[in-house]
């Protein structure tokens, strides 16, 4: 560094990032099986229904945990 440089500040907040994970892959298999599952077989249906469904309950559980993590400020 030259001494005309400026000083940079250190760094004020992390960046978050939530872990991977396979849930939105589920819920779009979910909502996919349920759509075709109106037009073919109610099976596949309700079992879509049921996919989407207890994805969209881990993923808010999943989101809420990782938004309690974080700090106050």
């Amino acid at each position: 560094m030259s001494p005309l440089e400026p000083e940079v500040p250190p760094v004020g907040e992390e960046i978050h990032l939530p872990a991977p994970t396979v849930v939105p892959a589920l819920t779009a298999i979910g909502i996919t099986l349920t759509l075709v599952g109106l037009t073919t077989y109610i099976e596949l249906t309700i079992a879509g229904a049921l996919l989407t469904l207890g994805c969209a309950v881990s993923w808010v559980r999943r989101s809420r945990a990782d938004v309690d993590e974080l700090p106050l400020d």
